[in-house]
């Protein structure tokens, strides 16, 4: 087995496959095995309060700790040029873990105002009945951060791209500011995955994703990952994720171990489906306009350019009609199949407004552009001309 020090000299395809593996069992398998224990055992009395007190390496309970999840962990943490990773059952979960692992009482947390729907809920509505108070703005004009940021600011939260607006955040001038003002940067790295984009190069502290989406790729699991950028971090994210207990289970990870290592494959694929799909429909006439950080058109093309390897396989787009008009889509579509979530192998397509963004008020989501015609793409590794034709004969319903 490669070791860890070699495999981050190796190139990002080849680290999906190989990192985070585990020494061979006297068995010899090539796949890493599931342990499925609740608990270890310990050779002896002493080795078990050795581990306890961290003086010795080992397993003790799989809330804290598992190989299965540990392989996981690894991987991701490579993938991201990370310090090291923490899986959870869900995105949510490791985005309030992290949440509460740095903020308290009288704190300040600024947002982007175009987050997942649930982000927002907890950031906007639920951390403040812990006293913590926030504040949301459009993250992608950086004068706006400047402008919101406070002295009790303990904490900068993105996503870029941002769901489902496709709005583009500059990673490294957030992170300048967040850092002039004592305040961490965190980035929710789901939409680009890091095979695309990697917010710890760019000055970002933490990284969150959720594992169901891209890095597992098949739609059939959930999970979550926390990744920080230096020990003291992670010292301090685990102790948190440790007690609230929002722990992976080692099913889990082995499914999504065996996800990641197709992961540059599918992005290819996908991204490339995006971009053509993305061309074709903003010369549509049922269209009324197409977001894609790929487009020339886009407004913060370049920014994109600078941060990512590739544009992603996520896109949104007006249609004529408005509410109705995306009704109609969504109802014709036949190959296509009208869901949430992202990042599968199969093309999903959704309407926010009412979908995953109906948690949030329609002020907050027509200020944050989510409009009620917008429809959102996820784009899958199907051929292009079938999901080209699936849209046009669905998009010329609308009259």
């Amino acid at each position: 087995m490669a070791s860890k020090e070699y495999l981050q000299s190796m190139h990002k395809s080849t680290r999906a496959i190989h990192a985070g593996g585990l020494e061979h069992t006297v068995y010899g398998e090539v796949s890493v095995p599931i342990f499925q224990s609740s608990t270890f055992a310990f050779p002896s009395s002493e080795e078990g309060a050795a581990r306890f007190s961290g003086e010795q390496p080992g397993y003790i309970y799989t809330r804290l700790g598992n190989p299965t999840v540990h392989a996981l962990e690894e991987n991701v943490a490579a993938l991201e040029n990370g310090f090291g990773g923490m899986a959870t059952a869900t995105g949510m979960a490791a985005i309030g873990t992290v949440l509460l692992s740095f903020l308290r009482q009288q704190d300040h947390i600024l947002t982007s105002d175009c987050l997942y729907g649930p982000t927002l809920v907890m950031i906007d509505k639920e951390l403040s009945r812990f006293g913590i108070t926030s504040t949301l703005v459009n993250t992608s004009e950086l004068p706006n951060i400047k402008q919101a940021i406070r002295p009790e600011t303990r904490m900068v939260f993105i996503e870029t791209p941002a769901n489902p607006t496709m709005n583009i955040t500059d990673i490294e001038g957030a992170a300048e500011i967040a850092h002039q003002h004592g305040a961490l940067l965190v980035v929710d790295n789901t939409f680009a995955s890091p095979y695309l984009q990697r917010p710890l190069d760019h000055g970002a502290d933490v990284v969150v994703h959720s594992l169901t989406k891209f890095i597992n790729g098949h739609s059939d699991v959930v999970g979550g990952m926390i990744i920080a950028k230096d020990e003291t971090l992670y010292k301090k994210i685990r102790h948190s994720l440790n007690l609230w207990g929002g722990t992976m289970d080692p099913h889990q990870a082995w499914l999504i171990l065996r996800g990641v290592r197709t992961l540059p494959l599918r992005i290819e694929k996908a991204q490339q489906n995006a971009l053509e799909l993305a061309d074709f429909l903003s010369h549509h006439p049922k269209v009324t306009w197409v977001n894609y950080p790929g487009l020339p058109a886009h407004p913060q093309y370049e920014i994109a350019k600078k941060q990512m390897d590739g544009f992603g396989a996520m896109l949104c787009f007006g249609v004529k009609g408005g509410l109705e008009g995306g009704r109609i889509v969504m109802n014709n579509v036949q190959l296509i199949t009208l869901a949430v979530s992202l990042g599968g192998v199969d093309s999903l397509i959704e309407h926010p407004a009412s979908m995953t963004h109906a948690s949030v008020s329609r002020k907050e989501r027509e200020e944050a552009g989510i409009l009620d015609e917008l429809v959102r793409l996820a784009v899958g590794c199907e051929d292009f001309a079938d999901l080209r034709d699936d849209l046009d004969q669905a998009l010329n319903k609308i009259r």
